[in-house]
């Protein structure tokens, strides 16, 4: 059993592992001669999500093509994991009772990276009906003053974006290439409308340098950018699973990491739940995405799922986990579920987020979070680790609590009732010492745009009171000015108490919950 095309046409396989049921050497011609789907980020939410749910169409339905994809930030990726093997990726499903399901995912034709001619030729095509991204937020941020001015010079993934459009926008024989949707499957809220004002943004500073004219302005508006919320866990690969599938006799089991730190490998890990939810909006017709489990709805509905999982649910529970799991010296998510207080503080928590959401009507919110209480996060299978949540924390926590602040501000719900919050905020500055609960020093996880005043806490030691205002007073630290409200001094006075001593964080948990 190796992942390679001619192993899975002609090699004898475990009867549990699920091959491709059509013809992958005639979809892949397919899909590079009349190509309707481009994806761009080749990554583990890719590979083992995406992919595998139009895996799932072609094999209802031979006559769907499979996708290309275009990796711009990691080009080892494609050299390293698709190109030794045929585009190919080993999805294994890691289920909470030590069960896993195994197959192959065949969907990608053609993987490729840095190549901006080929790409804005593949975007020209009229047969293109969507260009998907999974590129992470940070990917869609646009500075007008650095913006190439002239579209063939372009390097970013949002130039080369913005040029294969406008050539596509350009074409007029044989025929005219229709408008299509470019749609973002990132992990934040309103992704849509932010990755149009990126490609609107890049546009209008081109229109000024003369190298393209209104005409370009208007066929961007003409697009569509349908909101999307996904939900899967995947973490980077695991030796433990990389053992498993040697025991079977899987043969590539080799784990990478590149020199820009992606973790990568032929197999995918990811857990049995997940959710995509995209607004119904594809001027160039799309696949059967409901089909495969996908939800097609509306904007508001797409919007109300987002803020009940980014803000209520799940996202600021991963972040309480991380942050917590990382003072107590706990390994993996799953541990930290073993801790009765900490399951409590999130509850805890959801219960104070919970009324500041709207029910999106597809999905009960109630459901959702036991989902993720009593199955997604205990599952021991799945090898997620409080380091790996609790990167980039601070850009997560304005969505992930401030959002709930504002809403309970809104909604006139008292400041006086929360107790999570607090906690987890004084955990949160606690953890920036970067000095655990036993009074050892661990890697705190990379935060890259985490603002100065944060330095003050590096090291800080036990029983010294920084001055934090600075912090708390920060609107874009924690959503809003923390000192418009007493939550001020209830974070001030809980970072006290968690950094008095050893064991203080221990202590001080199991009092206040």
């Amino acid at each position: 059993m190796k992942l390679s095309l001619d192993s899975v046409l002609n090699g004898k396989w475990n009867d549990d592992y699920t091959l491709p049921k059509y013809n992958l050497p005639l979809m892949i011609e397919e899909t590079k001669y009349s190509p309707r789907w481009l994806h761009i980020g080749a990554g583990n939410i890719f590979r083992g999500f995406i992919a595998a749910l139009q895996d799932d169409l072609i094999n209802d339905n031979p006559n769907e093509t499979g996708i290309i994809v275009y990796e711009t930030f990691d080009k080892e990726i494609i050299s390293t994991t698709f190109e030794p093997h045929d585009n190919l990726a080993l999805g294994v499903t890691l289920f909470a009772d030590g069960s896993t399901k195994k197959r192959v995912i065949g969907s990608v034709a053609k993987a490729f990276s840095n190549d901006f001619k080929e790409v804005c030729k593949i975007i020209a095509m009229p047969w293109l009906q969507l260009i998907s991204l999974t590129i992470t937020e940070n990917g869609y941020y646009v500075n007008p003053e650095t913006v190439c001015e002239y579209f063939t010079d372009s390097t970013t993934t949002m130039e080369q974006i913005t040029a294969g459009l406008y050539y596509r926008s350009q074409i007029r024989s044989p025929r005219k290439s229709p408008p299509i949707a470019l749609v973002s499957m990132d992990n934040f809220a309103e992704n849509g409308t932010k990755l149009f004002k990126a490609i609107l943004t890049i546009a209008e500073v081109w229109e000024k340098s003369g190298c393209v004219t209104s005409d370009f302005i208007d066929y961007i508006k003409s697009l569509s950018f349908p909101w999307t919320m996904i939900d899967k866990i995947t973490p980077r690969p695991s030796e433990d699973v990389a053992e498993l599938l040697k025991k079977d006799g899987f043969k590539d089991t080799q784990i990478t990491k590149t020199s820009k730190n992606t973790f990568i490998a032929p197999f995918v890990n990811a857990e049995s739940s997940q959710y995509l939810i995209i607004e119904d909006d594809f001027p160039n017709g799309r696949p059967p995405f409901e089909k495969a489990g996908v939800y097609m709805t509306d904007k508001e509905t797409v919007r109300n799922m987002d803020s009940m999982k980014v803000c209520a649910c799940l996202n600021p529970l991963h972040t309480i986990l991380a942050v917590t799991g990382m003072l107590l010296s706990i390994p993996t998510i799953s541990e930290c579920m073993k801790d009765q207080r900490i399951v409590k503080l999130l509850r805890l928590a959801a219960d104070e987020a919970l009324p500041t959401v709207k029910h999106p009507g597809i999905i009960n919110p109630e459901d959702f979070l036991e989902e993720v209480l009593k199955e997604r996060f205990p599952n021991p299978f799945i090898p997620d680790t409080p380091s790996r949540i609790a990167c980039d924390t601070s850009q997560k926590i304005p969505i992930r609590f401030g959002v709930m602040l504002n809403e309970r501000n809104k909604k006139g719900l008292p400041e006086d009732s929360l107790k999570a919050f607090p906690l987890f905020a004084a955990l949160w500055l606690r953890y920036r010492t970067g000095i655990n609960d036993k009074g050892e020093p661990f890697d705190i996880s990379p935060d890259p745009l985490l603002p100065q005043a944060y330095n003050k806490l590096k090291n800080l030691p036990f029983g010294e009171k920084p001055d934090l205002k600075d912090i708390l007073s920060d609107s874009k630290t924690f959503g809003i000015n923390l000192y418009d409200s007493n939550l001020a001094s209830k974070v001030e006075d809980m970072f006290i108490k968690l950094s008095a001593s050893k064991g203080a964080v221990d202590r001080i948990i199991s009092e206040v919950l």
